[in-house]
């Protein structure tokens, strides 16, 4: 089983409207990564959200491999969206434009 499939039996995901794919990467101790969090919940978008600090072993590694693909700084949050564009941060202004809201 993949990082997603057993980050959705994790209840890792929110369900609504179909942007793509939608994947933010956080820490579940950063006020940023809440704020993300919240800003795509209000949005009504479908998106998985993954704590990295949560998890262990080679699923952390994996995870880390993929910010670090799109931001090699690994900072947190990191939005990706549809495995091409990273939203680095809280950056409510860039996130509704690459969502078109």
């Amino acid at each position: 089983m993949d990082l997603f499939s057993r980050n959705r039996e994790k209840g890792n995901h929110v369900s609504g409207i179909d942007r793509g794919k939608v994947v933010m990467y956080g820490l579940s101790t950063c006020v940023w990564c809440k704020k993300t969090k919240k800003l795509l919940t209000d949005l009504g978008v479908d998106f998985e959200y993954i704590y990295v600090d949560r998890l262990e072993g080679e699923e952390e590694n994996n995870a880390v491999e993929i910010v670090r693909r799109f931001n090699p700084s690994i900072s947190f949050p990191t939005t990706i969206i549809n495995d091409e564009k990273a939203i680095v941060g809280f950056k409510e202004k860039q996130i509704r434009e690459v969502l078109g809201f």
